[in-house]
């Protein structure tokens, strides 16, 4: 059963990628789909930060489709120095947090948990609102889902694959939007 979520999650993700990348509201239809297969998957293998972050991401998925409506697109910007600073702290306090928390669940995997888990929230946030710095938080993160794949006790080799393709579309992804933002294009 934990294959058929993997393989599902996997397909979903990869249209998403494609679709986000290049900038289609619709990306947010494939993201909702995907976060429910990544969720049953997550619980099945008892990563429970990621269960509660694909739940969460499942909502956001909607939200993310209702602000990304053509009418009021928006243009491309890079966070400030300040926002960097503010969301790298969070990210170390969240994750800091989030590991004391789950290393006491039985999670196989704290600590990436923990990481991979604070570190989507943000990439997402910063995806919703057009932040060209959501692609170098997606890029961190898809590296250390792959470490965390490739280190659970049944290797999620597919997701473990998903996020190595997803690592090249952060890359793709960063550097269509710099393009797009050097333009003053709104995606």
């Amino acid at each position: 059963m934990t294959a058929f979520f993997e393989i599902a999650a996997v397909l979903l993700g990869l249209a998403q990628g494609v679709l986000v990348m290049l900038g289609k509201r619709s990306n947010w239809i494939f993201y909702t789909l995907q976060m429910a297969a990544l969720a049953a998957f997550s619980i099945l293998s008892r990563l429970y930060g990621d269960t509660v972050s694909s739940l969460f991401y499942f909502c956001l998925g909607i939200v993310g489709f209702a602000l990304w409506h053509k009418d009021k697109a928006r243009p491309i910007r890079a966070c400030s120095i300040r926002e960097r600073c503010v969301y790298i702290a969070v990210i170390a306090v969240g994750t800091l947090l989030a590991f004391l928390a789950l290393r006491q669940t039985g999670d196989p995997l704290p600590l990436l948990d923990a990481f991979t888990t604070v570190s989507s929230l943000a990439a997402t946030y910063y995806m919703l609102t057009k932040r060209l710095d959501a692609w170098v938080l997606w890029l961190i993160n898809d590296i250390a889902y792959v470490a965390e794949y490739w280190l659970l006790p049944d290797t999620a080799l597919y997701l473990l694959l998903l996020n190595l393709v997803w690592t090249g579309m952060a890359v793709a992804s960063l550097l269509a939007w710099k393009r797009k933002m050097a333009k003053g294009e709104p995606i």
